[in-house]
This record gives C-alpha cells, structure tokens and sequence, in this order.
C-alpha cells in the first residue's frame, strides 16, 4: 500500500531562493525538491521583471505586513499604517490587498459596504487604483468581482497571475509608500511576491503583526523564519490586541495573556526591533466595519498613540 503521508519540509531548508535550492542534502527528503530545482535551471529572465521594476520605479518604500498567523489584525494594521501616513498631505501612500481569498481591505477603507463593490478601471497605461483620499490609493482583488460575496477559487499559478498584474500594471504614480497586505501563512503568495520584488530590488522590509498568547507567537517564528531564509529585512514586530484599557476607569486587562512573555520576548529571541504593543479598541472594529479612518475618528485614544510611535519608527528606517 503506498503511503499518502507528506513529508515535512527539512528544517535546514535553504530557502527557496537560495543557490542551494533543490541541491543540498537537506533537499533529499523534501516534497518541493522537484520545484525547487526546476527554479533553480530556469536561466531566462521573466520578462515581466523588468515591467514591474520599472512600473514600481517611482515609489520609494515598499512594506510588506505579515504574521504567518491568521486573525492577529495584519489587515486591520495595514489600514490603520496607511491612514496614519496619508494624514500627512505631503506623502503619497499605497495600500495593496494581496489576500486574494479574503481581501478585507475595501470594507476597512469605505470602498465596499453590503451591496456595493467599487469597481477598478483601466486605461490604455493600465489599471487605476481605487482613491480613498488625493494622497491614499488602494488596490484589491475584491475591485475586479461582480459582487461583494463572489469567492475566489483559484489555483496558485492564477494568483500569481494577478499578483504580477497589480505589480506591472497599477498606475500607482509617485509614492512615498506602498503598504503591501498579505495572507497567513508563508507559502505561494509569500514566495511569490518576495521572488518578484528581490529581483527588482525593491523591498524596504516587513512589518511582523503578532497577538501575545502562545499559539500566535508559535506560527510568527515560523514567518521570521521565512523571512530570513528569503533575505527580508525585518523593520519591526507589533503585539496587537494587547491589553484592553477601559475607557470609564483607565484600567488596563489583558485578554490575551502572554504566557511566554510575548512580543517583546519574541524580538530578544531573534534579535528584531520591538515596536511596541497596540491595545483592543472596541471602537476600531466598529470604524473598521464602517470604514472610517479610526486614527481620525478618535485621535486621542492610546491606541493611536501607539501607531503614531510605530508610524515614526517605521519613517526613521525608510527615504521618503
């Protein structure tokens, strides 16, 4: 009887970009062996490569926001980043949804409600980004469907398809920041992405979203480790949803404990920036859910006072 079970990949894996990739020993055992080598005998260049380097040319920054962990509030983060910087009328912000089975961004910024779905154009140079505001654009799969409860069911090969085509064909102009939101996990759109953007040279680094608890903290190592193996610089790690502060008593709770001493033990573990914690809001699921700018709505909050300290870490590391 021929067993069906998957083999895990080595720890030792090389990474996928690596010189190594398919080669190695490490290799022997591994499932994506084939992949990885087949990669590593393609010597012709990608064409597109170079149509995505020079459409991105003129956007100085691009972020990638990921966890590995599905629920921690990399998409919510994402949109606050974005509002944040865009309240400076003197950038110009970029807000990509790559979550191409759950793209929440739209609903996040008031471009989709319960029965409308704003629509994505296209001129004779490409595809025209949806504006939020004159200096905040966004990009989402979620613009291209019929309707705001169409799934997406599709392979890897057709998300790599659209990926590419929000990279070289979106008319982002100038930007002083391209916000990049991703899926869970560390697998097709993570690698693909990363493929794409190291061969134009063109990743400032990633913004690692994590909750306190454990179990979050668990699938975070594994996208550190992602991150190192395929050379992104980590800018920082956020624990989101630390702490409730009530807004009658001051006091704070923490929900979610951290067992394991969190995020801040998490960044000494692997030596990466701490950028500090964001505390659950109440009102930023309800902005969320309405689309409206929380940052704006409630400036006041220590949740805002916390991203407008991530904000200024995240502007000391970046040209803009």
């Amino acid at each position: 009887m021929t067993s069906n079970v998957i083999k895990d990949e080595p720890l030792h894996c090389p990474g996928p970009e690596s010189e190594d990739a398919g080669q190695s020993s490490a290799c022997n055992t591994c499932n994506y062996q084939q992949f990885c080598s087949s990669n590593q005998s393609k010597n012709i260049e990608d064409p597109d490569i170079q149509l995505i380097k020079d459409n991105l040319s003129n956007i100085k920054n691009k972020v990638l926001v990921l966890s590995g962990k599905g629920g921690v509030g990399k998409s919510t983060f994402s949109t606050l980043l974005s509002f944040l910087l865009s309240s400076d009328p003197d950038m110009n912000i970029g807000l990509l949804d790559l979550d191409i089975t759950g793209p929440s961004i739209p609903k996040m910024i008031g471009t989709m409600n319960d029965n409308n779905n704003a629509q994505l154009h296209s001129s004779n140079n490409g595809l025209i980004p949806h504006y939020i505001q004159d200096n905040f654009a966004s990009i989402s799969i979620q613009y291209l469907l019929p309707s705001v409860d169409q799934p997406i069911i599709w392979k890897s090969s057709k998300k790599e398809q659209i990926i590419k085509k929000f990279l070289k064909d979106t008319q982002w102009s100038d930007l002083d920041f391209l916000i990049i939101d991703t899926p869970p996990g560390t697998s097709d759109e993570h690698i693909f992405i990363n493929k794409l953007l190291n061969k134009t040279k063109s990743i400032t680094g990633a913004i690692i979203i994590t909750t306190p608890q454990e179990v979050a903290l668990n699938d975070v190592r594994k996208e550190i480790n992602f991150c190192q193996k395929v050379n992104i610089n980590i800018l920082g790690l956020v624990e989101n949803m630390s702490g409730f502060v009530c807004n009658n008593c001051n006091k704070s709770t923490d929900i979610f404990k951290p067992t394991t001493g969190g995020g801040k033990a998490l960044c000494e573990e692997f030596n990466i920036p701490y950028w500090g914690k964001l505390p659950i809001d109440p009102r930023l699921g309800i902005c969320c859910d309405q689309g409206e700018s929380f940052i704006d709505t409630f400036p006041d909050s220590d949740a805002t006072k916390s991203l407008i300290k991530m904000g200024d870490l995240l502007l000391d590391q970046c040209d803009y």
